[in-house]
């Protein structure tokens, strides 16, 4: 009896010991499922993080966008403007002088226009249509437009003032301005703008066929332009 008890327990505690490593296995086994689930589970956090974060830079990358195309057309301006000060100030100032022939005792001399207060003047208006304050803005460029009939910045007066009168939503007006800078001064840089401005007016007229025949015209004489690119989004979007 002594010789069997020692095998007894032998049958006894050997299952015990398998069915108690049995159990830690399995428990080894959940904790790792469990930490390679939660591991996914933080990934995909992440990935569905990183997207919203996306997304709203995209937008407000949006926002920024259009709150910039406004000033860009300004700048873009400014900079022909200068460009062209350079280039036509010397050619302007002798045609003046050449115009101004010597006169009779008895004739009044003609007042001659002084370069610094006319360049003073544009930019006043200018700076009143960036500001926002368009109707201000329109009754300085007409001003200029009157006091400063042989004036270099004539076509950029006519086209501001036309702006001006888009923005104020006078339509038909400022359409009038846009065709006479289109017409007057058709080899300035202003004369594309003006045909994207004059098209806008027609459309907002409800007058869709002029506003396509005046998008065509753009594109087929000055393709190479800023304005004749919209234009040319506009006619696919149409089609």
């Amino acid at each position: 009896m002594r010789r069997l008890l020692p095998l007894l327990l032998l049958v006894v505690v050997l299952p015990a010991r398998a069915a108690l490593f049995d159990d830690e296995e399995a428990r080894k086994r959940v904790d790792l499922l469990r930490t390679e689930i939660n591991a996914r589970v933080d990934k995909l956090e992440a990935a569905s993080r990183g997207q919203i974060e996306l997304a709203n830079q995209i937008e407000a990358l949006k926002a920024e966008v259009a709150k910039l195309r406004g000033q860009v057309e300004v700048l873009t301006h400014e900079i022909e403007t200068t460009q062209k000060r350079q280039k036509d100030f010397y050619v302007d100032l002798d045609n003046r002088l050449r115009k101004l022939e010597p006169q009779t005792a008895t004739e009044a001399k003609p007042a001659a226009v002084d370069p610094a207060a006319e360049t003073r003047d544009y930019e006043a208006a200018l700076n009143l249509f960036k500001s926002g304050k368009h109707k201000d803005a329109l009754a300085a460029f007409l001003g200029f437009i009157k006091t400063y009939p042989a004036s270099p910045f004539l076509p950029s007066a006519h086209y501001w003032a036309g702006s001006a009168h888009y923005q104020l939503g006078e339509y038909k007006k400022a359409l009038e301005l846009f065709a006479r800078l289109a017409a007057t001064w058709p080899d300035d840089a202003k004369a594309p703008d003006a045909l994207l401005g004059q098209a806008n007016c027609q459309q907002e007229s409800g007058d869709a066929k002029g506003a396509r025949k005046t998008l065509e015209t753009l594109v087929a004489k000055y393709p190479a332009s800023a304005a004749a690119s919209v234009a040319k989004q506009r006619l696919a979007k149409r089609r």
